[in-house]
């Protein structure tokens, strides 16, 4: 497994975004409205992840030891986290940019524009703490396997 590129980042982003918009421009009328706090969950998903990242950093500082695969899942976590966090990024992108325009408009847009503002917040958020997580989740530089071993003799 490989730790995130931006470029993965970009394209699930611009994924969400497309589609997202492509769902409001077709059935915007027909959609319920948008909860205020829809994308909270998000948030509660970043700070999760800040606070995990926060205790993986403090045992690598220690020497603790630390298992293995709590430290892959952690990273497997965050991976998923942030192209999740980067795809709705592109969703709540896509409703700011159909409502923005239609808010004087439509009366049910000018509701739905703060809960896209939320969203975006929330799921950039999502993203932070992701790649925090995963930075966390690197192998400390001057680690025994970046050393040459001593010669003997």
């Amino acid at each position: 497994m490989h730790f995130t590129r931006p470029r993965e980042l970009a394209v699930a982003g611009l994924l969400g975004l497309v589609l997202a918009y492509l769902v409001f421009q077709v059935a915007y009328g027909s959609i319920p409205a948008l909860p205020l706090f829809a994308g909270i969950t998000l948030l509660v998903l970043a700070l999760c992840e800040v606070v995990l990242a926060f205790i993986i950093r403090s045992r690598i500082k220690e020497g603790r030891v630390l298992s293995a695969i709590s430290v892959a899942r952690s990273v497997a976590l965050a991976k998923a986290s942030s192209l999740a966090g980067s795809a709705m990024t592109g969703v709540w992108l896509a409703a700011f940019a159909y409502l923005f325009p239609r808010r004087d408009e439509l009366l049910a847009a000018a509701g739905d524009l703060r809960s896209a503002t939320v969203g975006i917040v929330s799921s950039v958020a999502l993203v932070a703490a992701a790649l925090w997580l995963e930075h966390c989740c690197r192998t400390p530089e001057g680690s025994d396997r970046d050393r040459d071993p001593e010669p003997t003799g």
